[in-house]
């Protein structure tokens, strides 16, 4: 019976959306929002700023020679020379700068929040360095630094992509640990017996879904999209084939092989996001047949 109390007890605790956890709403008249004719068109010429660009790339994508609609550029694109290699290569370095950069970021920005808060400002500071260096500074540094068999590997360029993806993890982590009560959790978590790596699993990561699925799309698009170090480094990954393709016959693929890394990114948001909601309505529902 303790075994089951305390395991209600840790769901609760891990249960980012719990009544105990949402302040109640202050009492009084409704706010009504109205939205003024020149916010409307700020947000409508902001919406056509990056909507026309995607929209004139997919129509172009979506063509033929002849100008007509069609698929065939999309179908010619997979066997296209040298297109399966580099989004192999893609996908592999995405994986592994995910990985290094979760593992690294995560426990740093927790134990920022829990034992260092007032070094949160030199962290901002710090962490916004790799977009103010230039990454061919960067690459061209690590080239006459790095041993030869690290350079002669593609994973030179995972760990340099940690460094430009920082920025973008650190702050979707500080944003969802400035979110929720992270002291109060922990302290709650380790009265009821639950060790560091229980409390890690349990009750921190599932109040940072939100914030680690936005970090790791963030890293995703950056590597599919990176092009000065992979070039410089000798690698021919997506955005490198994107630019080193020649096909005078049809130039359709390669903006088709752009718009797929636009696209894809946005269906993997999509898929990421439906699944964190379903996620969240199993959890409630298990917690329910506990109660």
């Amino acid at each position: 019976m303790a075994s089951v109390n305390q395991e209600i007890a840790f769901l609760e605790l891990a249960d980012p959306h719990s009544k105990e956890g949402v302040p109640a709403r202050a009492s009084g008249p409704r706010r009504r929002w109205r939205i003024r004719w020149w916010r409307g068109a700020v947000l409508l010429l902001a919406g056509l700023y990056f909507l026309l660009p995607l929209f004139a790339g997919l129509k172009f994508a979506l063509e033929n020679i002849a100008g007509k609609f069609s698929f065939q550029a999309l179908q010619n694109l997979p066997s296209s020379p040298g297109f399966s290699s580099a989004f192999w290569l893609s996908f592999r370095l995405a994986l592994v700068t995910v990985v290094i950069s979760s593992a690294l970021m995560i426990p740093t920005a927790i134990y920022v929040h829990l034992k260092l808060p007032r070094m949160r400002r030199a962290m901002d500071v710090v962490t916004v360095l790799p977009i103010v260096i230039p990454p061919i500074i960067l690459i061209l540094g690590v080239e006459g630094s790095a041993p030869l068999t690290l350079k002669s590997s593609p994973y030179l360029l995972s760990l340099l992509y940690v460094i430009l993806a920082m920025p973008f993890v650190y702050r979707s982590l500080d944003a969802g640990l400035s979110a929720i009560d992270l002291k109060t959790l922990t302290e709650a978590s380790r009265s009821l017996g639950g060790n560091w790596f229980r409390t890690m699993r349990s009750v921190i990561l599932p109040n940072l879904r939100a914030s680690l699925l936005s970090a790791t799309v963030l890293t995703l698009a950056l590597v599919f999209g990176e092009y000065t170090m992979a070039s410089l480094d000798n690698w021919t990954t997506i955005p490198v084939w994107i630019v080193q393709f020649n096909d005078a016959t049809d130039g359709h693929i390669q903006v088709a092989a752009s718009m797929m890394g636009l696209v894809g990114t946005w269906v993997l948001l999509t898929a990421l996001i439906f699944t964190f909601d379903r996620s969240q309505s199993r959890r409630a529902q298990r917690k329910t047949g506990l109660l």
